[in-house]
This record gives C-alpha cells, sequence and structure tokens, in this order.
C-alpha cells in the first residue's frame, strides 16, 4: 500500500516530504494550475521533493500529440513519471503503445469493464475517483470492489482518488484499492484522532519519562 500527495503546491510537497510516510505525488491539469510556475519547472520540482513515482496527467486528446507530451512528460521528470492517461478510446491506445516504455495509470475509470481494458492496455495503475463516483453512480466503494474482483492476479494495481474522509479512505482499502492520493489535509486527517491526542494528554499529566 502506498499513500501519495494529491498536489502540485510545492510547499505542500515539501510538508508532505517531512512527513516521511508519503511516498509520491499525484498531479493533474487543475493542480498544476494552481502552481505559481509554468508546469515544466513545477514538475521539476515536485521531482526534487519526492524519491518516489510523480504522476503527470495528459491533457492532448489528439493520438499523435498525446504521444508527444507523454514523452516530453518523460523528459522532464526522468524515471519517477507515471503518466496519467484518461480512460478514453484514444487514451487506451496511447496506454498500448507507451507502455512498454513509460510507466502508465489509465485515471477517470467509472467502470469495472475499463479497469480490463486498461490491464489488457499495459496499465500499470488504475485510477478510480471514489466519492466522484458515489455522487455520480451511486456507490465508489463497490466499484472499487468490482474492479478488484477483475484485476485480481494481474499487475494492475488500484488507486483510488477522491478521498473526502479518513473513513472513506479506509473504505477504499477494504475494497481492493492497492494505494491512495489524498490532499494534504486528508493526509493529516489520516494522521490523527482525537482520543489518540486524549490519550497522550493523560499520559503526559499522569507518567514520568526519562529526564531530557
Amino acid at each position: 500500500m502506498t499513500l501519495y500527495l494529491d498536489s502540485a503546491i510545492t510547499y505542500e510537497a515539501e510538508e508532505a516530504s517531512k512527513m516521511g510516510w508519503v511516498k509520491g505525488i499525484t498531479t493533474n491539469p487543475t493542480l498544476l494550475a494552481q502552481s505559481k510556475t509554468p508546469p515544466d519547472i513545477t514538475l521539476r520540482k515536485l521531482a526534487s521533493l519526492t524519491s518516489g513515482p510523480l504522476f503527470y496527467q495528459l491533457m492532448a486528446s489528439d493520438f499523435d500529440e498525446m504521444l508527444v507530451e507523454g514523452r516530453k512528460a518523460f523528459e522532464i521528470i526522468g524515471s519517477q513519471t507515471i503518466l496519467k492517461i484518461p480512460a478514453t478510446t484514444v487514451g487506451f491506445q496511447v496506454v498500448a503503445v507507451l507502455a512498454p516504455q513509460i510507466t502508465c495509470s489509465v485515471t477517470a475509470i467509472y467502470s469495472a469493464s475499463q479497469a480490463v481494458v486498461a490491464q489488457e492496455a499495459g496499465a500499470k495503475i488504475a485510477i478510480v475517483y471514489v466519492n466522484r463516483a458515489t455522487r455520480l453512480l451511486g456507490d465508489g466503494i463497490a466499484l472499487v470492489r468490482d474492479m478488484a474482483s477483475i484485476l485480481r492476479g494481474s499487475n494492475t494495481e488500484i488507486l483510488g482518488a477522491s478521498i473526502k474522509s479518513p473513513e472513506e479512505a479506509a473504505a477504499s482499502l477494504q475494497a481492493g484499492a492497492h494505494h491512495l492520493t489524498l490532499p494534504l489535509a486528508m493526509l493529516k486527517a489520516m494522521a490523527t484522532h482525537e482520543l489518540s491526542q486524549k490519550t497522550v494528554e493523560e499520559f503526559a499529566n499522569n507518567g514520568m519519562g526519562l529526564e531530557i
């Protein structure tokens, strides 16, 4: 299991890096647009702030242009690159061409059958927007469960995105997601609980430790 930061803001990437348990960064066009620097500069900076993967989502929609954009992203990011390619007819064709050279994921999957095509095209990761799928389809967790059942035993893993609560994060993993990508605030929420803090305070008030 891997937890990723979903952000293109460098100070958030710096903070996530200091946590020590966030293993990579996912971006998308909307997140990159929030950065104050051009995408290529932002991507290079983000790559320097993590030792793990950096996901870049293609914006082009034409087959040839998508190939060019994917290869350009790889030139910028290097071996940390995981391309995010939309779950469209053309997108699956692009995955089939690029996957032998560049690690690919398929994003915006809304059906288990699309996960099958992603696997057959050579994608390493199938990305599901859990909360958005719940809003649009009725049950995003069920979608994760269906994808996990179909992909079991394959080389394609599930990345849960669009997670709105620690409970939804845990449910996604229980349903079969291998990884999650979360905004910084949600990563922090995952690590905290009011009873944990209360217990620590009780120990501090009642206990004794080493002198420092």
